[in-house]
């Protein structure tokens, strides 16, 4: 049985057993099945996760999940971003410790990189860290957009472990457990949908046991990782596109709205540009030292989702103002997949990296453009 056989009968099998399982029991069943972590280099020609795997079966898996309809991920932080930089960066204690949980399904990541004024340029964190005489740090400041914070068991945290230094200087990236009560506070974030995927993260003396590529290197580590947000899962998030936009289709094509010349046009354009930007991801997967690959994939797909969110309402006309069902003061507003394809995509210019920032490292860092004043 080859590679892509193998992924796509391991999950209509397990699909059509349970077409919506537990998100954190997914986790373990994923990593109990060698679903997690496969292509991990490891020590000795070892793998860190469950299994060795080329960087195209790498790919293949990430499609088949995506085309399957499987459940959104909760370790997906874990396994593509912390995992590939303690890998790049981290000791071998650090491999030995924190890798084969996640690849089990059983310790889940958020990333902390965001604060209230420090979101787009990060370089301005201002969270805190100091040694605590124990080989660890105490940290305290506030963190913003932490995705699946109330759920995660740790958080990679950017701070700032020099009290005199600025910008990108003085930074270290911390490894944090979550679980120390009356130190980190999580608060959930409601959001136009009316769903709280973001959440505000506050740390006050929470306790780092481990800093990754030493103290003060927490730039090129952060960096090295954000790199890491436009790899393989990108192949995956762009099937997942192409699936809503097959869905917009029908929808214009039930509803007539397909014979709008105007719209028409616009269903073709969003086609042309998902083609363009999987035959991007190809050409530069794998790919290093090209500083402005990660900037022109993330305005890429930002702009497009968003484009394809207001096609999507467009398509709908009159109805995509009405809720699917009628508004009461005693329970949160509905959304169908149209309005909240619509709302939710209004984020994408600007999590992640807005688009001006992404303009920027374009113009100074791949054109040589001179750099903004600051």
């Amino acid at each position: 049985m080859d590679f892509r056989t193998e992924a796509r009968t391991w999950l209509e099998g397990r699909l059509a057993d349970t077409p919506a399982p537990d998100p954190r029991a997914w986790e373990h069943e994923l990593g109990h099945a060698g679903w997690i972590g496969i292509g991990w280099p490891g020590a000795d020609g070892e793998s860190y996760g469950n299994r060795r795997a080329t960087l195209t079966q790498q790919v293949v898996w990430a499609e088949e999940y995506a085309r399957s309809g499987a459940p959104a991920r909760m370790g997906h932080i874990g396994e593509n971003l912390l995992a590939p930089t303690l890998i790049t960066y981290g000791t071998e204690e650090q491999k030995q410790r924190h890798l084969p949980p996640v690849a089990r399904g059983e310790t889940l990541w958020c990333q902390g990189y965001s604060e209230p004024g420090a979101g787009s340029d990060l370089a301005g964190v201002r969270t805190a860290a100091v040694p605590d005489g124990a080989g660890g740090y105490v940290v305290t400041g506030q963190k913003i957009w932490t995705s699946l914070a109330l759920d995660a068991d740790w958080c990679f945290v950017l701070a700032r472990t020099d009290p005199g230094s600025t910008r990108h200087h003085g930074l270290s990236f911390l490894l944090v457990e979550m679980d120390q009560p009356g130190r980190i506070e999580v608060r959930p974030i409601r959001q136009l949908t009316g769903t709280s995927e973001f959440n505000e993260v506050f740390l006050d003396g929470a306790r780092a046991a481990e800093v990754v590529g030493g103290e003060g290197n927490g730039w090129q580590v952060a960096m090295g990782l954000l790199a890491l947000e436009r790899g393989v899962s990108t192949l995956a998030q762009q099937i997942g596109f192409a699936r809503e936009l097959d869905q917009v289709v029908a929808a214009a094509v039930a509803s007539g709205a397909a014979e709008d010349p105007v719209i028409r046009a616009r269903l073709v354009r969003q086609w042309a540009e998902l083609d363009t930007m999987r035959r991007h991801a190809l050409r530069t997967l794998g790919s290093t030292g090209d500083p402005g690959a990660p900037s022109v994939a993330k305005l890429l797909w930002g702009g497009w989702h968003q484009r394809l969110g207001e096609l999507a309402v467009q398509v709908a006309g009159e109805a995509g103002a009405v809720g699917p069902e009628p508004w009461s003061q005693r329970r949160p507003y509905e959304l169908d997949s149209a309005q909240h394809l619509f709302l939710f995509s209004r984020a994408d210019t600007i999590y992640g990296g807005s688009d001006e920032i992404q303009r920027n490292i374009i113009a100074e860092r791949v054109l040589g453009l001179p750099r903004e004043p600051r």
